[in-house]
């Protein structure tokens, strides 16, 4: 049997190789069956390793996608059919308007609203207009036939096979996809930080009538720094998306050349989860990596040459301009004194058991009008003013080809050169290493060309708050000389070209948790970016200061290998822990009688806690007795003291990464925090030296699952995110947290030396061999040797070759 398979994929490899290498006349007709394959259809080779990990292998563009989507649709058919079913504007048909629509694609909250913008954006034709320019502003060839193969082999796994998934197995809504489908789902992944945030309000604004119009009324007072402070953190500092990535340059490791760890927080459930493969077209591709489910192409991942990864940026992806209204007409603004009429854009949605609903979008030159900022800011729409939100990744295509160019890199000087043609990332960094040793850090995201100059010149009442606070701009759209302009080197207008990137080259390392790009590595800080990008100077998270401790030291000791990122990922350190813990236990035990009064009044005896911080080994491992207590217990305390008096020692620019520190146990919050914190794992009847594993945890084949890792708050780099249910005991399963990991470098071979971790494992589909096989790997800190060479391959003692059709 063994034989036999050999012999298939080395006839396979042989045919794929010889169409790779055809000479000049024969690439010709090569490029024509790329954009209109023979009648025989599209096929790929699959070869299954350890763990349900496919290698894909094609000998063309739309052949890789068709194995890439069958291979998707195989695993994960029932969240992809989902996901189509909401960029259809059809959640509201098959399982009721007011039902909530998930969050994977949008913040909407319910699926009428999900539905009303997504079927107003298909009905726009705004995805069909991105794919007709050409590239680099609509997608290249490479990829049109990426997402044309993608939509084929989906549809071919959908009539080939049974769908066994419970989510979804005899579905009505599990129905075939286009081309136009997988764009428009690349699309709305792209402008889920822009647009996707205000779904909710821009489908409810509507124009002022009546007395409202004519008055102008109702009018908003202006909010303080701090409501918009924390509208942003609403905004664009959610948790449902987070991040680390290092990467370390050639002289601080063993080998002379580059490492990468990659650790991306994101949710474990649904839409946004990671799908591993790699792809392979012989003599012209072959990455391995992490896809975005929905995606033809290979979106954090590595190649012989190159490694990368990313992590959610401080960059502010969209901003607003307020419109002067003509007073005779709430659905006219003024431009330099000129009316110009907003564009309606009406959409219809069925809905199960009900009426149909029809409803109207406003749309401007700047984009589509909203009424609020978040529920504690209002930008309310009177007979004067109204506010409309401009995103350029609303109309970013280019993501597809950003990721296809780093998966060909040859180098970090590569990956720098797919960002500078693309410009195609929406909302994230982008980390590097080669095997050369370069690494490489950059903010090369798409933002509103928002310079410090213009938003001093432009912004309004509002603006002039809410631009120092937070990076949101808010412009006067009345005004043409506040148009958002052009800079040298963008591929459209109203965005940065790349030369104002924030970027760094060939530090030791370069490190970044979700902070600013002012401290990527902490000896050579940057500055002199624009607002919108993010701030220079102010406090780190304890998530950033933790790694960057950890990171600088590794580079300091110098001889890394790829053994020591692995130790890095799991080493579940706390530095919340470290910096407050030691204080905390003498505090409590200095309580008189071991008594604290709780925020009922009622006194609590806090003794026995006292010790169990003492002892604490300032872990989040799954057998750390004292993490679940200090874990609940800095949660309260940052809730009962202020930020400014939670430390003794203040904020110093000039030592960002060890202040503030020394924590303020004199503050009256403390002892109300410990005893609330004993009470509530007694009333929920864990011990508080109970293990962390024993209350953290997933279950998987009705098998109890402890998960290691701790909340970003604490400063963990591995982050799990679990909800608290007192009345339920403790923690509900894990819904969020590290997910595709790699820990990648280069020896003196052709093969990448790499571990891989898929957290939540390849399928949701709890029938499939792959439900739960890596996350059990994760809970116990194990990792996948991946298998990226041929001989690999071949030696997988898993290995299973499929040979997939478009026809049966």
């Amino acid at each position: 049997m063994r034989s036999r398979l050999r012999r298939l994929v080395l006839g396979a490899t042989a045919l794929f190789t010889a169409a790779s290498a055809l000479p000049a006349a024969a690439a010709t007709t090569e490029q024509r069956a790329e954009q209109h394959p023979s009648r025989d259809g599209m096929s790929a080779v699959i070869r299954y390793t350890e763990y349900g990990i496919p290698h894909i292998l094609a000998k063309n563009y739309a052949d890789l996608g068709f194995g890439t989507g069958w291979a998707q649709a195989a695993d994960e058919v029932c969240t992809l059919a989902d996901g189509f079913i909401t960029l259809r504007g059809e959640r509201s048909r098959y399982f009721g308007a007011e039902a909530p629509a998930g969050g994977d694609l949008s913040a909407a909250r319910t699926n009428l609203a999900s539905d009303l913008y997504f079927r107003g954006v298909r009905e726009s034709g705004t995805v069909e207009k991105l794919l007709a320019e050409r590239a680099p502003v609509g997608p290249s060839r490479e990829v049109r036939s990426m997402m044309r193969g993608w939509a084929a082999g989906y549809n071919a796994w959908l009539k080939q096979k049974k769908v066994t998934d419970p989510a979804c197995a005899g579905a009505s809504w599990v129905r075939p996809v286009t081309e136009l489908d997988v764009a428009a789902r690349g699309l709305a992944i792209a402008s889920i930080s822009g647009e996707g945030r205000f779904v909710d309000t821009i489908t409810a604004a509507q124009p002022p009538s009546g007395g409202a119009a004519a008055s102008g009324a109702p009018s908003a007072r202006t909010p303080g720094a701090k409501a918009v402070a924390k509208a942003a953190d609403e905004l664009w500092g959610d948790p449902g998306m987070g991040s680390n990535a290092v990467a370390f340059r050639g002289d601080t490791t063993a080998g002379g050349r580059g490492l990468l760890l990659g650790n991306p927080h994101y949710p474990w459930d649904g839409g946004r989860r990671f799908w591993q493969s790699q792809q392979t077209i012989p003599g012209e591709l072959n990455v391995s990596g992490g896809s975005l489910l929905g995606t033809p192409a290979i979106s954090i991942g590595f190649n012989a040459h190159v490694a990368w990864s990313h992590t959610v940026s401080t960059g502010i992806p969209a901003n607003f301009h307020q419109l002067t209204l003509d007073p005779a007409d709430p659905t006219t603004y003024l431009v330099d004194g000129r009316p110009e009429r907003m564009k309606k854009r009406t959409a219809t949605v069925a809905v199960k058991d009900g009426a149909p609903v029809t409803r109207t979008q406003w749309w401007t030159r700047y984009g589509p009008v909203v009424t609020s900022l978040s529920p504690q800011v209002p930008l309310p729409w009177t007979g004067k003013t109204a506010y409309a939100l401009n995103d350029p990744n609303a109309a970013n295509l280019r993501f597809a080809d950003t990721s296809l160019g780093f998966s060909k890199a040859r180098s970090t000087g590569d990956v720098l050169a797919s960002l500078d043609r693309h410009q195609g990332i929406p909302w994230v960094n982008t980390i590097a290493a080669d095997r050369a040793g370069h690494s490489l850090y950059t903010q090369s995201q798409v933002l509103p060309r928002i310079t410090d100059e213009l938003a001093g010149r432009c912004s309004t009442e509002l603006g002039r708050t809410t631009y120092p606070a937070s990076g949101i701009a808010i412009l006067d759209g009345a005004r043409g000389d506040c148009a958002l302009g052009s800079d040298p080197g963008a591929v459209v207008r109203g965005i940065f070209g790349p030369a104002r990137m924030p970027t760094l080259k060939d530090a030791p390392y370069a490190e970044n948790s979700n902070g600013t790009a002012w401290m990527t590595n902490a000896d050579r800080p940057l500055t002199g970016y624009e607002r919108i990008f993010g701030t220079v100077g102010t406090q780190l998270g304890l998530r950033t200061r933790g790694a960057i401790e950890d990171v600088a030291a590794m580079a300091d000791r110098g001889g890394l290998t790829v053994r020591d990122l692995q130790r890095q990922q799991f080493a579940n350190r706390v530095p919340a822990g470290d910096l407050a813990a030691g204080d905390v236990a003498r505090a409590c035990a200095a309580l008189p009688g071991g008594a604290a009064t709780g925020s009922d009044g009622k006194s609590v005896d806090v003794s026995r806690a006292c010790g169990v911080l003492k002892a604490w080994d300032r872990t989040m491992d799954t057998g750390s007795r004292g993490a679940l207590l200090f874990d609940r217990f800095w949660r309260r305390l940052e809730q009962a003291v202020p930020a400014d008096r939670l430390w003794k020692v203040p904020f110093s620019a000039a030592d960002p990464v060890h202040t503030p520190n020394t924590v303020n146990t004199k503050s009256p919050g403390f002892s109300v925090a410990l005893a609330d914190t004993v009470a509530e794992l007694r009333g929920a009847g864990i011990a508080l030296d109970a293990p962390l594993g024993a209350h953290q945890f997933v279950v998987r084949d009705g098998q109890r699952l402890p998960v290691p890792g701790g909340a970003g708050r604490l400063g963990v780099w591995n982050v799990i995110e679990p909800a608290w249910d007192a009345a339920g005991g403790g923690y509900t399963e894990v819904p969020f947290g590290s997910s595709h990991l790699q820990a990648v470098g280069w020896d003196g071979s052709h093969c990448p030396v790499a571990r891989t971790l898929l957290t939540y494992a390849q399928s949701s589909n709890p029938k499939s061999p792959h439900f739960a096989d890596q996350t059990r790997l994760f809970s116990g800190e194990k990792w996948v040797a991946s298998r990226f060479c041929e001989k690999d391959i071949m030696s997988s003692p898993k290995l299973k070759v499929v040979r997939v059709h478009a026809r049966s």
